[in-house]
C-alpha cells in the first residue's frame, strides 16, 4: 500500500500563490492515477484534478481551472498542485489520493488511498 504525505499548506491572502507536494512512498506510483481533493469546513470533500500516469492528461474542476496546474514527478514518486490567483473559497483542507478503482472519478469513495491533508487558508 502507498503512503501519501501533502505538505506546502499555509496561509497567504486573496490572489496569492501556493504550491502543494505529495509524496508517495512504499510503492512507485508511476502507473496509477493521481488526484487532488479538498474539503472545507462543513463541506463535502471535492473533486479539484487528476492526472494520468504519464502525465499528459489532466482534468480540472471548473472552479479551479485556469489557476491552479497538477503535475507529476514519477522518477521521485511525487505529485504537485501549484495554485495561483487564490480566492477566499479555495480555503480548504487539500488531499492527494491515488488507486482510482474506477466509476465516477470525480468521486472520493472511488479513490483508494489518501494522504492526511494540509490546511490552505486564503484571507480577503
Amino acid at each position: 500500500q502507498v503512503q501519501l504525505v501533502e505538505s506546502g499548506g499555509g496561509v497567504v491572502q486573496a490572489g496569492g500563490s501556493l504550491a502543494l507536494s505529495c509524496a508517495a512512498s512504499g510503492r512507485t506510483i508511476r502507473n496509477s492515477q493521481l488526484a487532488w481533493f479538498r474539503q472545507a469546513p462543513g463541506k463535502q470533500r471535492e473533486f479539484v484534478g487528476t492526472i494520468n500516469p504519464s502525465g499528459d492528461t489532466i482534468t480540472y474542476a471548473n472552479s479551479v481551472k485556469g489557476r491552479f496546474t497538477i503535475s507529476r514527478d514519477n522518477a521521485k514518486n511525487m505529485l504537485y498542485l501549484q495554485m495561483n490567483n487564490l480566492k477566499p473559497e479555495d480555503t480548504a483542507v487539500y488531499y492527494c489520493a491515488a488507486d482510482y478503482t474506477g466509476g465516477n472519478i470525480y468521486e472520493q469513495s472511488r479513490w483508494m488511498n489518501w494522504g492526511q491533508g494540509t490546511q490552505v487558508t486564503v484571507s480577503s
